[in-house]
């Protein structure tokens, strides 16, 4: 079995910051999906979940409610490591051309007084989220990207290089 994209990047390197996962041609078109990671994975405290719930769902209204960006979006979720999400958007842009759209998401989570869709009507787990922590998240990620916003390492995913055996077989090069 082939590994997927995301298993090649080296995850004892990367920092919080927003990168290119991969691109897939679709019609006569590209969808990108982006990692968004708020924690370095192994080394920092995952998210929690009821906080990441809540980020999904404020960070995900906030994106398709974006006048600009709307018609770009196609998804917003959560890593299942609870480090990060995963943004997919139709076109092909790098993630400095994001940065704003992410940044400005992220600082919405601020202003929020709820959270959009928890009802049972609307959220298949309505009672479990927490505004309070999801702002906590956010303010910290927002923080983070504007002091390293000129930082390139947060931009550029930490690829492994792999040596392949004869018969097929990956190795990480660690």
């Amino acid at each position: 079995m082939d590994l997927i994209a995301s298993f090649s990047v080296d995850h004892t390197a990367i920092v919080a910051g927003i990168f290119v996962s991969r691109k897939d041609a679709v019609g006569n078109g590209i969808v990108t999906t982006y990692d968004i990671r708020l924690k370095r994975p192994n080394k920092e405290p995952v998210i929690d979940v009821a906080a990441m719930h809540s980020l999904e769902h404020i960070v995900a209204t906030t994106l398709r409610n974006d006048p600009v960006w709307k018609d770009e979006i196609v998804y917003w979720g959560p890593m299942g490591c609870l480090t990060g999400f995963y943004l997919i958007l139709k076109k092909d842009r790098s993630p400095r051309e994001i940065y704003d759209l992410v940044l400005n998401a992220f600082k919405s989570v601020n202003d929020a007084k709820e959270v959009p869709g928890a009802t049972p009507v609307s959220c298949g787990n309505y009672t479990m989220h927490n505004l309070k922590k999801a702002k906590k998240y956010a303010a910290e990620f927002v923080a983070y990207l504007t002091a390293n916003a000129e930082n390139p390492k947060i931009f550029e995913y930490p690829h492994t290089n792999r040596l392949i055996t004869d018969n097929g077989q990956s190795f990480y090069d660690s």
